[in-house]
């Protein structure tokens, strides 16, 4: 067990040193919520307003609406950009090195997502405090609730990233990967407006975001924040997660970096 816990203490050492020293990162991470909450919400403001919808008790300014969306982008970005670390260490050699310990393959990788998952929680919470300072303040009961359905979330997207990580033979490709699964996976969702305005303008559309993963995890996070429960969203989470977990443990293999540069 002590072997276990000092293998995981020096993959969560390794993530926050990489994450301490690479500071536009955490600033980079920061700038696309923010954008969206200072300068797309003042101007959608008058265009949108937000009817009562659970988990909200009333009207709603759209500043308050879009908060767990845009929480939920960090966690999706940084999902994606540990999947671009993945991809290095494996051109590196690293993550080959890592796997010549004698622990099981399964407990190095999800020790991977977990630090990943723990990083991304520090720069949400950053972010919530800024929104909090401009007057979008959820209960604070609230913040700590929804901690655990933030990391399930982070593990979630950290772990379809993993999986998305093995099927990119080359850094060159990871850009037209990434953007090709981050950006539908965010508009196509409840993140930035609510099911029912999607139905008023297209039925088709609204049936991609009910079923769309990052709606479910937008709607736990948002119902957390408000000390409600989301049952549906949790099962949701919660299988995705097992599955690709499970998904990426099974397909990883760090030798395609080394069968690439053999042939």
């Amino acid at each position: 067990m002590n072997a276990y816990w000092q293998c995981f203490n020096g993959i969560v050492l390794r993530e926050w040193l990489r994450f301490v020293l690479q500071r536009t990162r955490f600033l980079s991470a920061l700038v696309r919520p923010l954008l969206w909450l200072l300068v797309f919400a003042a101007g959608f403001r008058a265009a949108l307003g937000i009817a009562i919808i659970e988990p909200y008790d009333t009207y709603i300014p759209y500043e308050v609406y879009i908060i767990p969306g845009l929480a939920c982008m960090i966690l999706l970005f940084n999902g994606m950009q540990g999947s671009l670390s993945m991809v290095y260490d494996r051109e590196m050699g690293s993550m080959r090195v890592l796997l010549t310990s004698p622990l099981p393959r399964t407990f190095l990788l999800c020790s991977k997502l977990l630090a990943t998952s723990l990083i991304s929680l520090l720069q949400v919470y950053a972010f919530l405090a800024i929104a909090w300072g401009y007057g979008v303040q959820p209960p604070a009961m609230g913040l700590l609730i929804a901690l655990p359905a933030l990391l399930l979330v982070a593990l979630m997207l950290s772990a379809l990233g993993l999986l998305l990580s093995n099927a990119i033979r080359q850094l060159e490709n990871f850009a037209g990967v990434m953007n090709f699964v981050i950006f539908p996976l965010f508009f196509l969702s409840s993140a930035l407006y609510p099911l029912w305005k999607m139905r008023e303008s297209s039925e088709w559309l609204y049936w991609l975001c009910a079923l769309s993963p990052f709606t479910h995890a937008v709607e736990l996070v948002r119902f957390a924040l408000y000390e409600r429960f989301n049952p549906l969203a949790l099962a949701v989470c919660v299988g995705l997660t097992l599955i690709f977990a499970l998904l990426a443990v099974l397909t990883f293999n760090p030798q395609h970096a080394a069968l690439r540069k053999s042939s």
